[in-house]
């Protein structure tokens, strides 16, 4: 297996419960960078976002950012690719989401905003420490949802709703996508779904990449846990779903590793000879 491209999410793939690069991962990402492959994170976050430990390794001058919103070279500091949602047709999607029981935010311009009622209320729909933070990091309060979704550039390139009721977000997880077919509907948190534009997935941004650096699909191999990286590892010319993954996406891959606390990224490249 000649592989010159690793993908791999970040949270719950190649981060650790403690949100860190465990040693033994490291290394073998060092290793392959060494050996000529390229590092490519892949996550729902802003490429502003990614922690600098990921971007401390080697060899990991492209980003796929927001589900595939976006790929991002960070060496020229330029966008490569974008695929975003029209205004009108997030601020009819914003008014159907007023009704649900949970709250919401968007990522536009490289930026997270949210509507300041919303924001205030961060601790709630927060079920863990560092999710806390990283909201409050990300998302930028405003006053008046148009106005803001007017200024800004491009469009919105994802919305994202935040639950604190479970079985509540297992409905909307149902309805949604059958309301909006034309959307690619996912989720990386255990209390969110996420809403993309149908080219905004990992998978498409992956696709794009791999034409653009001139690569095979089957030089390339990628990791991930939730829905959100299905796309990416049907996409790859070989896909890993991580230990902790969700059903539906072990049912995608290729091969199934350990989990992301057991070092499962790690011992697939270890295998396959990095």
């Amino acid at each position: 297996m000649n592989i010159r491209l690793i993908a791999f999410d970040l949270d719950g793939t190649l981060l650790n419960s403690a949100k860190t690069i465990s040693p033994r991962t490291r290394a073998v990402l060092e290793r392959a960078a060494a050996k000529g492959a390229l590092l490519v994170p892949a996550t729902g976050r802003v490429h502003e976002n990614i922690p600098e430990e990921v971007l401390s390794l080697p060899a990991t001058r492209y980003i796929i950012a927001i589900n595939g919103a976006e790929v991002y070279d960070s060496e020229k500091k330029e966008i490569l690719y974008r695929a975003e949602l029209g205004k009108e047709e997030s601020l009819q999607v914003f008014r159907y989401m007023d009704g649900i029981p949970a709250i919401y935010g968007w990522y536009q311009d490289g930026l997270g905003w949210m509507p300041r009622s919303f924001y205030e209320h961060l601790e709630d729909y927060s079920y863990a420490p560092w999710l806390l933070e990283n909201m409050k990091k990300v998302y930028t309060p405003v006053d008046s949802l148009e106005e803001a979704l007017g200024k800004l550039e491009g469009g919105p390139q994802k919305l994202q709703l935040y639950f604190h009721d479970l079985e509540a977000r297992k409905k909307y997880l149902d309805e949604i996508p059958r309301r909006y077919p034309q959307y690619a509907i996912s989720s990386s948190l255990e209390n969110n779904i996420e809403i993309n534009a149908a080219l905004a997935t990992k998978g498409e941004a992956l696709a794009f990449l791999c034409r653009h650096l001139g690569l095979k699909q089957e030089e390339s191999i990628a990791f991930g846990d939730g829905t959100n990286d299905i796309s990416m590892i049907r996409q790859a010319g070989t896909g890993v779903a991580m230990g902790n993954a969700a059903p539906e996406v072990m049912s995608a891959a290729d091969q199934v590793t350990s989990a992301n606390d057991e070092d499962g990224l790690a011992m697939v490249l270890e295998a396959c000879g990095f």
